[in-house]
């Protein structure tokens, strides 16, 4: 349930860059989900279809990118991945542990279509600017 406010967070930011950069509509957002994230990829699609309605970002396709969790380990600084049976050091046994990676939610980036931008012509009207294809 706490995918709700992630996403309504998510759809703000999304509108306001939207916004700033003047989008025709928002095509694709790219989301980064740590291994032991525990956001929903399932649930926030579906948060995003309901939230999404009738915005600029109605269409726009959610991309999941997962990322492995990676550890340090404090006894001898060996980086390793997670091994789902145990979280021990692979190199000496130790078992504290700092986690460098993997418990992540974040937007990567937003990938929009631009409105066509208007020029001032010289006679103080307005024209579509030449690169707006």
């Amino acid at each position: 349930m706490h995918e709700l406010a992630v996403v309504q967070s998510l759809l703000e930011l999304t509108l306001d860059h939207a916004a700033r950069h003047h989008a025709r509509r928002v095509l694709a957002l790219n989301l980064v989900i740590g291994q032991l994230s525990s956001i929903v990829d399932d649930c926030v699609q579906f948060y995003w279809d309901i939230l999404a309605q009738d915005t600029l970002a109605a269409e726009a396709k959610l991309n999941f990118r997962r990322i492995p969790a990676r550890f340090r380990c404090r006894k001898c600084g060996r980086e390793f991945t997670l091994d789902e049976s145990r979280l021990i050091c692979p190199q000496c046994g130790g078992f504290q542990v700092d986690l460098l990676q993997g418990d992540e939610f974040r937007l990567e980036s937003i990938d929009i279509e631009e409105a066509p931008r208007l020029e001032e012509t010289p006679a103080g009207g307005a024209a579509l600017a030449a690169d707006a294809c």
